[in-house]
């Protein structure tokens, strides 16, 4: 399957334009290379927003689910550099997922991203999941080389700078992610979730964003 591994943590926000070079110099220079440095994380990509809220984007895959809830990256939660510190109570808005990979189809990944994000009403789950799997199709969409659906973990996913006891209703949410070869490609794909009537009023916002750079283990050396 296109993604790696069977987690992924997804982390959206933005940032004020009188911290964004610092945030970019943080996010380039220290963040993602720590984080794919934790046992058991693959790979990260980065995205910046063509049209979409919030404006920055981060994909994290891991070699399992639990990952997620490790003893490795709970530790890094708990020890912050103090770079990380300041950049991090900057955000604003932020979507943190923490999700299981459970459709992934097409091959490889495209300079571009769609998502879409869902809410599942209650015992609604297993017949979308089979609709999705269904609609997730790149093979009928031009430029679209993969589509995938990561499906929320509803204890563990909250933004790490809010009030951990405060209401999160999107807690649960699902998102599917459209890799594609342009951003003038995701919008038809999207609107086979958006536009459909049998997802609606389960689709409550989609966006497209342009890769800014990914990195692989592989890349880490050592």
């Amino acid at each position: 399957m296109p993604l790696a591994g069977k987690g992924m943590l997804l982390t959206s926000m933005n940032i004020a334009a009188s911290d964004e070079a610092e945030f970019n110099r943080w996010y380039d220079r220290e963040h993602l290379e720590e984080r794919v440095a934790i046992e058991g994380f693959l790979e990260a990509r980065r995205y910046v927003a063509h049209a979409g809220n919030p404006k920055y984007l981060s994909l994290y895959s891991t070699r399992t689910f639990e990952v997620l809830d490790s003893p490795a990256y709970r530790a890094a939660l708990a020890n912050q550099t103090a770079w990380s510190k300041a950049n991090i109570g900057r955000f604003k808005d932020m979507i943190r997922a923490v999700a299981r990979i459970t459709v992934s189809r097409g091959t490889g990944r495209g300079a571009a991203l769609g998502i879409v994000r869902l809410r599942p009403t209650a015992g609604s789950e297993e017949k979308l999941r089979s609709v999705l799997r269904e609609l997730l199709n790149p093979a009928e969409l031009d430029g679209i080389v993969s589509m995938h659906l990561i499906e929320s973990d509803l204890a563990l996913s909250k933004p790490i700078t809010n009030d951990p006891s405060a209401p999160n209703p999107g807690a649960g949410d699902w998102f599917v992610l459209i890799d594609a070869t342009d951003v003038g490609a995701v919008p038809p794909a999207a609107a086979r979730l958006t536009g459909n009537v049998t997802l609606t009023p389960t689709a409550i916002s989609s966006g497209v964003y342009r890769l800014m750079w990914d990195l692989a283990k592989s890349d880490l050396g050592g």
